[in-house]
């Protein structure tokens, strides 16, 4: 079988780094879904208003390398232990199809691009190819009671942020939540932990540089991404 990107996913985030690991932990995280010429009819969307979220099929298309081995370490369990690959949801798969459930914050109707979704809590990168679309249905996808492997036994602490006004006036209000929210769930490599190492960050057309000491994240300035 052979499938082609239904859609395109737009993010302010251009890079895999600072991406979340999950879908829905970074809810301000704003992104829309743009579809491919064929599909741009009001038709191919009726009814899906009624809905609050849905479920992204999409590809892995920034993975530079094929999947190899049959196990991987999840961020989860600290980047050392391994899992099988079936048991986590790494990136790295025999075939790189992601699967993430977003909010829907409304659906635009616009001239040149039919329907547009706007969603937020994506962990998506921008451009990233989106294969369907399918709603979200309360009384068949949600598990309250579902186990959840190593990661219910290993907590995830969230990091605090400092954000410099001269930084945070850069974005929108959206853009800024959405900023705060990313660089809290702490976008290191998991085997990195030394206080005086800077990073960089794309987002929102600007390039985020900060540092991760004591539990909190420091953003010590911004550039312009050069286009």
């Amino acid at each position: 079988m052979q499938i082609e990107p239904i859609a395109f996913f737009h993010s302010p985030l251009t890079s895999k780094f600072g991406l979340p690991r999950q879908g829905g932990l970074a809810m301000s995280l704003q992104g829309r879904i743009v579809f491919e010429p064929a599909y741009r009819h009001a038709e191919a969307v009726r009814g899906l208003e009624a809905f609050s979220h849905l479920w992204l099929i999409w590809g892995f298309s920034a993975n530079r390398h094929d999947a190899v081995g049959l196990t991987v370490r999840p961020p989860r369990l600290g980047g050392n232990e391994r899992v099988g690959v079936f048991a986590s949801r790494s990136p790295f798969r025999p075939n790189g199809l992601g699967l993430t459930c977003v909010h829907i914050v409304n659906i635009e109707q616009l001239p040149q691009l039919g329907p547009v979704i706007n969603v937020q809590g994506a962990d998506l990168m921008d451009g990233t190819p989106i294969y369907d679309v399918k709603p979200y249905v309360r009384y068949a996808d949600s598990h309250p009671d579902a186990k959840s492997g190593f990661v219910d036994n290993n907590e995830w602490n969230n990091l605090e942020v400092e954000i410099p006004q001269e930084v945070a006036s850069c974005f929108s209000e959206e853009e800024l939540q959405g900023l705060r929210e990313v660089l809290s769930l702490d976008p290191r490599p998991q085997y990195h932990n030394e206080a005086s190492r800077i990073y960089g960050m794309p987002y929102a057309g600007r390039d985020i540089r900060f540092r991760v000491a004591d539990g909190k994240v420091w953003v010590i300035g911004q550039t312009p991404l050069r286009r």
